[in-house]
């Protein structure tokens, strides 16, 4: 409910949401099309949803643009010092691609005195047409045992990347990967350093699968990329009117 209506607002009824990812209390929505940002209506949208659902008493959005990962609007709820402590509303994002990443900051999910408030907050999260992308999110997590971990791990770069548990470790820190980075992440070292035609990605990691829109590969590039990004001589570079490969030195 609240993408639509914030994407009705900017004069857009038909794009798509990509895959939402849920990450503890942190919601993360990408979008297929480019529009523009009001921020008076977004805070209003959101506000009226949680209201309503009492799904948090102190949350965080954040709004970032997919081309530059910058977050280019954000505000905090539920502040102990200053409640309803929100940035300047009036100015305008101009056209483009946007995401957004709500997390949940008071510890528990205030559950409504039916369960069904709370179903249909995240049903609409996750099912209207919205916007969003995180804010340079990842989720680190201490590593598992030595007994859960593959032993064929690929080494990139200073990364151990687990295939088979979806686990990207750097140090003595790992990231979980999602099943479809896990797979594009093996397509490109497989081909380390030679480029892989963009077509050939999409039929390898989603096949018949039929989600994928025309944007889904870039996103997963860029999921990827933030992931990898600690090390300088791993990069995953866009070959225009090509495809992709995976750099590494």
């Amino acid at each position: 409910m609240i993408g639509h209506e914030i994407l009705l607002s900017s004069g857009d009824s038909t794009s798509r949401v990509l895959p939402i990812e849920k990450e503890g209390k942190r919601y993360r929505i990408e979008f297929e099309s480019e529009f523009k940002i009001n921020p008076k209506e977004l805070v209003a949208a959101i506000d009226s949803i949680v209201n309503k659902t009492r799904i948090a008493d102190y949350y965080l959005v954040e709004v970032e643009e997919c081309k530059t990962d910058k977050v280019v609007y954000s505000y905090e709820i539920g502040i102990k010092d200053d409640p309803n402590l929100i940035p300047c509303q009036s100015r305008k994002q101009e056209i483009s691609c946007y995401s957004l990443l709500f997390t949940i900051l008071d510890g528990e999910i205030v559950r409504a005195s039916s369960s069904r408030y709370s179903n249909y907050f995240i049903s609409n999260f996750y099912s209207y047409n919205y916007f969003y992308r995180r804010y340079f999110l990842v989720y680190f997590r201490k590593p598992k045992s030595d007994k859960n971990i593959n032993s064929d791990v690929i080494t990139i770069g200073t990364y151990h990347f687990d295939k088979k548990n979806m686990e990207l470790s750097l140090g003595n820190q790992s990231v979980e990967l999602t099943s479809k980075e896990a797979d594009l992440l093996a397509l490109l070292y497989s081909s380390a350093n030679d480029t892989l035609k963009r077509e050939d990605i999409l039929k390898a990691v989603w096949g018949d699968e039929g989600d994928y829109v025309g944007r889904t590969l870039d996103v997963f590039i860029s999921k990827l990329r933030k992931k990898l990004g600690e090390d300088d001589k791993v990069k995953i570079v866009n070959v225009r009117g090509v495809g992709y490969k995976l750099v590494v030195n």
